[in-house]
């Protein structure tokens, strides 16, 4: 792994602290009364084991008005802050910057991994100051995003670390892999989806196969005229622990939500509540719109409830445009990262699995989630994206 200096961590700290020192004066504001000032669980006297017990609101898992976001971890923390300060927002907001900071140190030797040394500290150094962070960052709440990114990072960094110098399997650092992703789990729950990242990253940069390599190797297989190549054993064993490890963490969610999903009304997602087509049709074009808050953050908001986004009730609605486009964007990114086996197609492989993977389960696409939109869930997300504007922005320089 390139060395990261205390120069790059010194200058990525001070673009953080210059850009959220003033949030150290705010107070708590909408998510953060429910999740500081209503939450008993924050209180000493309240048992410690009601931090696993109750969601990150302090209802208990059992009861049907839960919003079944179990994130025990998180809430740990705000127990600190507690006994630190009590309800005094000044060292909440501190402890947020502290770990955008550190975010931003991982992110960067996550980077090395895939870019030059300076194209990767141009897409730190974006990632530091995205304006995309603001709620993640500001909103005491958002450390839920913070905790989690910071595990899943460090998840990730250890798993690339499984392959031995005589390419065998390492298998201490597949174990904290393991233990990582859990951990990142109870922080938030899109902490799960590293494994999928993990497993990307093993197939398509590690061991530098590509679409139709893998197509033609399992053609072979299949027709009887080869084994599996020694290489490839190895690598189907490490998926399949990852796979087994997931699993297994799917499972214990579902029975701490005790299988059942939450409920939510209009005033939280009227999409979720609307009948087929408008339904799949706005969950669809949100894509794109959470696409554009990357690109272009220039009308952030802090709250997307009720009319914010009016639905899509009709295929003729020409906001569809743009979902086209967007889907036709993004599989035209993921052919290029998937049939070639170039050091630029890796990038690209990589920075998609960070945009598509940590938001899907935030995307309403599988299960409806309790917003419109949060541009907190695009922390993640927002790395891959810094990752395809760094690369990019190398290309363009290299062509004058």
């Amino acid at each position: 792994m390139a060395v990261v200096s205390w120069k790059e961590i010194c200058l990525l700290t001070g673009l953080v602290v210059g850009c959220y020192w003033n949030s150290l004066f705010c107070g708590f504001v909408f998510d953060d009364v429910s999740a500081i000032l209503d939450n008993k669980d924050l209180r000493p006297s309240t048992p410690l084991k009601n931090l696993f017990l109750n969601d990150f609101w302090g209802t208990p898992m059992s009861e049907e008005r839960s919003h079944k976001s179990y994130r025990p971890l998180t809430v740990l923390t705000f127990r600190f802050n507690y006994l630190f300060s009590e309800l005094s927002s000044s060292s909440y907001h501190l402890l947020n910057v502290v770990l955008h900071a550190v975010v931003c140190v991982l992110f960067l030797h996550f980077c090395r991994l895939l870019l030059d040394r300076s194209t990767s500290l141009i897409a730190a150094l974006l990632f530091a100051v995205h304006p995309i962070h603001t709620e993640a960052v500001t909103g005491v709440v958002g450390r839920a995003e913070l905790l989690s990114s910071i595990f899943l990072l460090a998840a990730f960094l250890a798993y690339t670390k499984s392959k031995g110098a005589d390419h065998s399997i390492v298998w201490t650092p597949i174990i904290s892999t393991v233990f990582l992703v859990a951990v990142a789990t109870l922080c938030k729950e899109q902490g799960i989806t590293v494994i999928g990242i993990c497993c990307i990253y093993e197939v398509f940069v590690a061991q530098g196969f590509t679409l139709p390599m893998l197509i033609d190797t399992l053609l072979q297989v299949l027709r009887g005229k080869d084994g599996f190549p020694y290489a490839v054993l190895q690598t189907l064993l490490k998926l399949i622990v990852l796979i087994i490890s997931t699993l297994l963490l799917v499972i214990v969610r579902v029975q701490v939500i005790q299988s059942q999903l939450p409920v939510f009304t209009r005033f939280d997602n009227p999409a979720a509540v609307s009948s087929t087509p408008s339904r799949q049709l706005t969950f669809n074009y949100l894509l794109p719109v959470n696409a554009w808050l990357l690109l272009n953050p220039s009308e952030l908001c802090c709250d997307w409830t009720m009319g914010t986004i009016p639905l899509v009730e009709s295929l003729l609605d020409p906001r569809n445009l743009a979902t086209v486009v967007f889907y036709a964007m993004l599989s035209l990114l993921a052919y290029h990262s998937l049939w070639y086996g170039h050091s630029s197609a890796k990038i690209v492989m990589m920075a998609l699995s960070l945009i598509v993977l940590p938001f899907i389960p935030a995307s309403n696409l599988f299960f409806p989630v309790g917003f419109v939109v949060a541009e907190r869930v695009l922390y993640v997300p927002s790395m891959g994206f810094c990752v395809l504007v760094a690369h990019g922005f190398k290309l363009l320089s290299q062509r004058g």
